[in-house]
């Protein structure tokens, strides 16, 4: 991948003018050689490398560099040479080419000249080869071998620039400061949906205004029968007016925060977008070595083989594409390897002598779709038989009732090969446990697809970038977890009479496949769930070998969090990958899908997890009734929660009517005790949003409150309210009988 130089060219000192100037040249070198390879005769191509090759000649002897001078004096001649017909560049000559290339760019790396370092003689072998390939010469049988150019290889393949790229001016910006930035703006567009909840409530507050005016409207004509006295019509009048006074106020006033709302929403949209940006980068940037590497083992290996890539202009969070190297190498590797057959072999089977590797990118459900498949020989299913039993990973009589799909995942284990020799490619039973384990890591998925004789496809699907992920919010113990969506099976609601047992173990038939049901709080150490006695709620999850159905409490919903990872020092948290913060400002646990699958895994063995009849048994006995307190005094919460937890019940608390309001659509709650003057959002306002919304109308509603008049009491009644209780004339019991007359008992 190219390294961003982070300075303006201005500001560069001599040498790391001339590392830009190798990078760029070596790539024009390598592109241009690669496409030599494949059609000797491109004179415009021919041309291009003449004038790299002089290029660097110029630059390395103005930098004092003597090796790379030699090296790009004798390249310029032999290109010379191929543009005058004297010679044509095939494949040999472009090994010794390329290994020319190879070897100016580690002269470049190590900051110092052949001579310098020990190496005049390995650049003596290569500039007399080179001097053969101009004269037209045979050339030697052996070549040194070449040098390497980093840890990383920095050989690239032939990419196309955009015009942005070479004109924009480059500013030093450390990653930990630009994921900082990356996670503000991320925080802003999950606070600018809470703001949005806002304009709702306000359109609510007109429309209950509206009813006010209306009422009035209806009281005017009502006392006019009556024959009213003159002072009241006026008081009525002015009343009227005054009513329809706010309510135009309040329409302008929802008009400015609608629209600033849209403003706000569309300049952080824009905001976001472009942070966002600044960490993507085109998928050309991280395959650049690809084409190179596969010329290189393709020659090795005795083969022919072409790559084709599609989607190089494919955007990707750098933090993805830095990861993706190390998998996307394995992969190219492996299907050249066990892939690819022998030019011979392919001949035979009526296939073209030249195998081909396909790696395309693309966008597919809100995901970047990664598909690397080759036109190769597919798996061999009997050899892949006969390496699982003579391992002893699974019984011969097992491995023959194994699909194809159950056959494959064998070879994502750690240390598994179907090599029995040891060779550069092939047999360290290093390879595709490491492309699935970096997959995953960055919350993406790999699946695996084989034809035999006639190829092998994988399809990684990874997160577009990594600062938001899509993930489904549940409650497990009342407390939120969410998991990441792309790691979802399906959801699934299910009546306790589908559980069956086998072998002390539950389960429920999906598709006609026996899935393990969990207890999510058994998993978690916590108290049994709260969910609904009369079905289990079921998020249906899996990795490679293994699928469960995790019981939770209560799915909430889905959302798109703004992930903050952990801070370090609390070490990696068992089945936690990280966290994010819903948009009332709640907390929530990202759960790590393949460790809490793990976690089941040994749970199960252990025999510690909860039997799903217990619990099934337990919710219909056992229900605790939950109760949500709304007041701001932190005084009279406390006392009322404490109260109210002594005779059983499970208490949440809220600071005031808005807090209030958003707790209860996002929680279940069985009686909502709310005071009447609070910040915000007062709470006979509560009262009635609670009571004219449609799914929670049924939940009971008492309001304390000092106010003790009996115009309050009918306005908190007339607002919907069950029950209406005085705070200065209430005591323990007062409070608990009115409970129990609404709700009932704890349990």
């Amino acid at each position: 991948m190219r390294k961003d130089h982070g300075k303006n060219i201005s500001d560069l000192s001599m040498q790391e003018l001339f590392q830009i100037e190798i990078e760029t040249q070596a790539e024009m070198l390598t592109s241009g050689l690669l496409s030599l390879e494949k059609n000797p005769v491109q004179p415009p191509v021919i041309e291009s490398l003449m004038r790299a090759a002089h290029s660097l000649k110029g630059a390395s002897r103005l930098v004092g560099v003597r090796g790379i001078e030699r090296l790009a004096h004798v390249l310029e001649d032999v290109f010379v040479a191929a543009q005058k017909n004297a010679i044509v560049i095939g494949a040999e000559a472009v090994d010794v080419c390329l290994r020319a290339v190879d070897t100016m760019q580690h002269i470049a790396v190590q900051k110092e000249s052949a001579e310098s370092s020990g190496q005049e003689s390995e650049l003596d072998s290569i500039v007399s080869a080179l001097a053969a390939v101009r004269q037209g010469d045979a050339l030697p049988m052996a070549m040194p071998r070449p040098l390497p150019v980093a840890d990383t290889p920095e050989a690239v393949m032939p990419v196309e620039r955009f015009p942005a790229e070479e004109s924009e001016r480059i500013v030093r910006v450390s990653a930990d400061r630009l994921n900082r930035i990356l996670g503000l703006s991320s925080e802003l567009v999950v606070d600018v949906r809470h703001a949005q909840t806002q304009v709702q409530t306000m359109l609510h507050m007109k429309k209950k205004h509206a009813d006010l005016v209306q009422m009035l409207d209806l009281l005017r004509d009502a006392l006019s029968g009556l024959g009213a006295n003159e002072r009241a019509n006026v008081y009525l009048t002015q009343l009227r007016k005054r009513a329809a006074d706010f309510q135009q106020l309040l329409a302008e006033n929802l008009a400015q925060a609608d629209a600033f709302d849209r403003r706000l929403s569309t300049t952080t949209a824009r905001v976001h977008r472009e942070v966002i940006l600044t960490r993507m980068r085109p998928l050309a940037d991280g395959v650049q070595g690809f084409q190179r590497m596969v010329r290189d083992l393709a020659r090795a290996t005795g083969k022919k083989v072409d790559l084709t890539i599609h989607g190089l202009r494919t955007e990707v969070d750098r933090d993805v594409l830095e990861k993706l190297e190390a998998p996307l190498t394995h992969l190219i590797r492996n299907a050249i390897d066990h892939g690819i057959e022998f030019p011979a072999e392919r001949r035979a089977k009526n296939k073209p002598e030249r195998g081909t590797v396909q790696l395309a990118a693309s966008y597919s459900g809100g995901m970047l779709s990664i598909v690397l498949e080759d036109d190769g020989c597919g798996v061999d299913f009997e050899q892949l038989k006969r390496t699982i039993v003579e391992r002893g990973l699974t019984p011969a009589g097992m491995v023959e009732r194994l699909n194809a799909d159950e056959l494959t995942e064998f070879l994502f284990l750690p240390k598994f090969s179907t090599r029995n020799a040891v060779t550069e490619l092939s047999g360290r039973g290093v390879g595709l446990n490491v492309v699935r384990d970096t997959v995953q890591a960055l919350g993406g998925t790999v699946k695996t697809s084989t034809s035999p004789g006639r190829g092998t496809r994988f399809t990684l699907q990874l997160p577009i970038t990594l600062s938001l992920m899509p993930a489904l919010l549940v409650e497990i113990g009342q407390e939120s977890y969410a998991f990441p969506l792309a790691r979802i099976d399906r959801l699934l609601n299910i009546a306790p009479e589908q559980m069956q047992t086998i072998e002390g173990r539950q389960y429920t038939v999906i598709d006609g496949e026996n899935v393990g049901l969990v207890d999510a709080c058994s998993l978690f150490g916590k108290k049994a769930g709260l969910g609904n006695p009369l079905h289990l709620e079921v998020v249906v999850l899996s990795d490679r070998l293994s699928r469960y159905g995790m019981v939770v409490d209560r799915i909430v919903g889905q959302r798109v969090l703004a992930v903050q990872s952990l801070d370090p020092r609390l070490g990696k948290l068992r089945d936690i990958s990280a966290a994010a913060l819903l948009e009332d400002g709640t907390p929530t646990l990202i759960i790590d899908v393949d460790d809490f699958v793990r976690s089941i895994d040994h749970a199960r063995r252990g025999g510690t997890l909860q039997h799903m009849e217990e619990w099934a048994d337990n919710q219909k006995r056992k229900v605790v009734k939950r109760v949500l307190v709304v007041d701001d005094s932190i005084t009279v919460r406390g006392v009322e929660a404490k109260l109210l937890e002594a005779h059983g019940y499970v208490v949440a608390t809220a600071v005031d009517g808005m807090d209030g309001w958003n707790r209860i659509r996002s929680e279940r709650f069985d009686l909502v005790i709310t005071d009447v003057d609070m910040p915000r959002m007062d709470g006979v306002e509560l009262v009635d949003m609670i009571k004219h919304d449609e799914q929670l109308k049924a939940i009971p509603v008492m309001i304390v409150s000092y106010k003790d008049r009996p115009e309050d009491r009918q306005r908190g009644l007339e607002a919907g309210a069950d029950y209406y209780l005085t705070k200065g004339s209430f005591h323990d019991e007062t409070l608990i009988d009115a409970v129990i007359d609404l709700i009932g008992r704890a349990e």
